[in-house]
């Protein structure tokens, strides 16, 4: 522990943080000022007592990390940062909220330096602590004990304990034994609507306890007894919950323990009251004394002390630790050479691509040895166990991740491993289930992180199971994500050329879109080569003569589109065939490129996807076409299925032959 806790210093800076908090959402006249009120005891003792950070270097790898999951109270994390000697000036405070402000609403992730991570959909941010948890074990037990023995610390409240995504991953950390996982729960009885007896009167601490963690009640305001209940949280070898009784708007006379201290400014008469509460002038605004802050700002001389003293160990590491050598390059975001030199099928080979994936998956890892993850307990379906390789489980930890039936807080644990330097993670699941993924999806795309989705039967495809396990919509949902590149390969080659793109796309995250069913893999000497995904979209096969039509097409239905070419052209229509399996990848391309693919003067397109139509009007135009799903699929083989719903020679050349007419 710490020095011995002056408590009259400790108060004043408390104290300061309160009203600074308070300061910033009175100005903007939007916020929550009630949170960071209460939680302004929990702040100042993990940033001036507990946590090894240096505000000088916020992206230390060695540092501990805080995550604010309740997002709402950025207020704290902003006067945190700024008092602790974060490049975060005071007129950044007083600009919260406002306009191209690093102190925006919630705290964004790269907006100011010492934000962890983005929160403010609840629950997500104890998710993502789960990810970082492991992925800081990872390090630990793979590369160094001692250089990565850094402590995730959280802080969360009523909402983040009622969202499903945190008992997921809670349940999830529970069994793993994360020792190095620290929460504080505000437990002030509050939420916007009134009393938390409206809705949540669970008992938290038996939930958690059943999780396997550690779980301790502390009162809020006892400086001392939080002082100790965190000391000894950080040593437990399970993950803690300290249950902080607290109140809301503390200090503000006739809002303090109501809902009115929530989501909206005390107001000018109520924070003049607060600010007389605690011996402050009242009419005094963004007032920092002098001692408060020479006192925080010790954290600069503290946190340049630590650092160089873990810089001097990684030193001393590095001239024998082969694996913390590779590390240090895969965190600068290099990619070893020839990772991408993986091998090709054969045509005529038939192989669903989701067969092809894991083959690939499995051959990339023998590359890239921070490559890691797993599915929602779909591992043989999804193709996604890496052969060779040991589980994370509570004793060891290897590349293998059982997330269990828990596909919302795999895909949020995805993100904190992502965040975790070196580490690229992957997760995958059916790709109906994708729904249970896109709040964690979203803020991956937000956050612009490295993580892979892999996303199996995805279409009518997948026969038998029926409508509730065939997409229908997911794919121009996922299409919808910005920063999200969603790749839905053809064939076998354009697999492995689908994980090339999602490994070196290290500016977002990327599923990838695959069959259950058996394609065939195309001959590349007949064809255009799979290379092309690279763009997006490419000429698969020309047309004969003159061009007179378009067929565009993404997955299992490129062959389908090569079979009706085929005849439309025995037929002397000239067609040409446009293999198109991300449209992301596609958009980024110069406009001479998407027209010599696309040319703008044949306006005779079909497109063929078996999936919601939504969206290919910006490919086909007015006069073309799309043939795909207007309804939820059935329960039946694939075949059956495919005809049925119209995926047909027949249906590809009518239409076409329709447009032309």
């Amino acid at each position: 522990m710490a020095q011995t806790l002056d408590m009259q210093q400790a108060q004043r800076a408390i104290d300061t943080i309160r009203l600074l908090s308070a300061d910033m959402v009175e100005q903007a006249q939007s916020g929550h000022p009630g949170t960071p009120m209460e939680a302004a005891p929990i702040a100042y003792l993990l940033y001036n007592r507990h946590m090894r950070y240096n505000p000088r270097n916020p992206d230390w790898a060695g540092r501990d990390r805080f995550i604010l999951s309740c997002g709402h109270a950025s207020a704290l994390l902003y006067s945190m940062l700024h008092l602790s000697g974060y490049d975060l000036s005071l007129d950044d405070l007083k600009n919260f909220r406002q306009l191209d402000s690093p102190t925006a609403g919630h705290p964004e992730f790269g907006h100011a330096p010492g934000i962890e991570t983005t929160t403010g959909p609840l629950g997500q941010g104890i998710s993502v602590g789960v990810g970082m948890a492991m992925g800081a074990r990872f390090l630990q037990q793979r590369i160094s004990e001692e250089l990565f023995d850094y402590t995730i610390y959280g802080l969360c409240s009523d909402g983040d304990l009622m969202e499903g995504v945190a008992s997921e991953a809670a349940s999830l950390a529970g069994h793993l034994r994360l020792g190095n996982l620290v929460y504080l729960y505000l437990d002030n009885k509050i939420t916007i609507e009134g009393d938390t007896d409206l809705a949540f009167t669970e008992e938290v601490a038996t939930r958690y306890l059943s999780y396997g963690w550690q779980v301790q009640h502390v009162e809020g305001e006892n400086v001392q007894d939080l002082d100790r209940a965190i000391e000894k949280a950080k040593h437990s070898p399970r993950p803690s919950l300290i249950i902080a009784r607290s109140h809301i708007g503390f200090g503000a006379p006739n809002k303090q323990d109501t809902a009115g201290a929530h989501g909206a400014p005390l107001g000018g008469e109520e924070l003049k009251l607060t600010k007389q509460f605690f011996g402050r002038a009242p009419e005094e605004c963004f007032n920092l004394p002098t001692d408060v802050t020479a006192h925080m700002g010790e954290a600069i001389s503290r946190g340049t002390e630590l650092e160089a003293i873990w810089q001097k160990t990684f030193a001393n590491e590095l001239k024998e630790n082969t694996d913390l050598a590779a590390w240090q390059k895969a965190a600068a975001g290099e990619l070893p050479a020839g990772w991408d030199d993986l091998p090709t099928y054969a045509a005529g080979e038939k192989l669903a691509t989701r067969q092809a994936s894991g083959q690939t998956l499995n051959a990339l890892a023998g590359k890239l040895p921070f490559l890691l993850g797993g599915s929602a307990d779909l591992g043989p379906s999804n193709n996604t166990t890496l052969k060779g390789e040991d589980s994370f489980t509570p004793c060891s930890v290897g590349r293998n991740i059982h997330f269990g039936v828990r596909e919302h807080g795999m895909a949020a644990v995805l993100n904190g491993l992502a965040h975790t330097p070196g580490l690229i993670p992957f997760g995958g699941t059916f790709m109906i289930f994708a729904d249970y993924m896109r709040p964690p999806i979203r803020m991956a795309a937000m956050m612009g992180l490295r993580t892979i989705y892999i996303l199996t039967h995805d279409s009518i495809g997948l026969g038998e199971d029926g409508p509730t396990h065939q997409p229908i919509e997911q794919l121009p949902n996922l299409r919808a994500v910005p920063n999200l590149t969603v790749i839905r390969p053809g064939d076998a080659n354009e697999t492995v050329e689908a994980w090339k793109a999602a490994i070196a796309n290290s500016q977002g995250p990327t599923a990838l879109i695959l069959t259950r069913q058996g394609l065939p893999t195309l001959d590349r000497n007949e064809f255009g080569a799979a290379e092309g995904l690279q763009q997006g979209g490419y000429v698969l096969s020309k047309e004969q003569d003159d061009l007179q039509a378009i067929i565009i097409a993404s997955g299992s239905e490129v062959s389908l589109a090569l079979a009706a070419q085929e005849q439309l052209q025995q037929e002397g229509i000239g067609t040409r065939v446009v293999s198109l399996p991300c449209w992301e990848l596609f958009e980024k391309q110069t406009q001479d490129y998407r027209d010599q693919v696309l040319p703008p003067e044949c306006l005779n397109r079909v497109a063929v996807e078996a999936a919601s139509t939504f969206g290919w009007e910006r490919y086909v135009g007015l006069k073309g076409k799309t043939i795909g799903m207007q309804s939820y699929g059935a329960s039946a083989p694939a075949g059956q299925l495919m005809e049925k719903f119209g995926f047909t020679i027949e249906n590809v050349i009518e239409t076409a032959k329709e447009i032309l007419s």
